[in-house]
């Protein structure tokens, strides 16, 4: 029987995937448990124009996230810390001051989620990278330098 999931069946498939199955495991689990639908020519029709929908919308966030890596791939970012005699910072910088430093000197806003710093967290003066999640195919890496203040 063909069935269209409605959500994801380990070991089965995911999401709006249309799979092949034996009769009884559809209409005894998989149906009565609203994983999934019988696959009617209507249903098979609607699958269709949501799959097409979905890619629309998935590349037009992608072109997005293209045009912002654009923005950030010729930006310097100069972030002040507190600064000991010794160049280790009083603290360290994380994601989300570096959310801000973008914020403030550039206008551009980026979830701190998507920042991932190298190391963590950085405790020494000096310049760094971070790489930015936009997209699961695009991830632009980003400069910045630590000074101290």
């Amino acid at each position: 029987m063909e069935i269209i999931l409605k959500q994801d069946v380990p070991n089965l498939g995911f999401k709006d995937d249309l799979v092949t199955v034996k009769d009884g495991y559809a209409t005894n689990y998989l149906i009565p448990k609203g994983l999934a639908i019988i696959a009617l020519p209507a249903e098979k029709k609607k699958l269709a124009e949501t799959i097409k929908q979905r890619r629309y919308k998935e590349e037009k966030i992608r072109k997005e996230a293209e045009k912002m890596a654009e923005k950030l791939q010729d930006i310097e970012i100069k972030i002040g810390a507190k600064v000991g005699t010794s160049g280790k910072i009083f603290g360290s910088v994380n994601a989300l001051q570096i959310a801000d430093a973008i914020k403030e000197q550039y206008g551009l806003e980026i979830d701190r989620k998507k920042i991932m710093v190298d190391g963590d967290t950085i405790k020494e003066v000096g310049i760094y990278t971070a790489k930015i999640n936009l997209h699961k195919e695009v991830r632009p890496e980003l400069k910045f330098e630590v000074v101290g203040e």
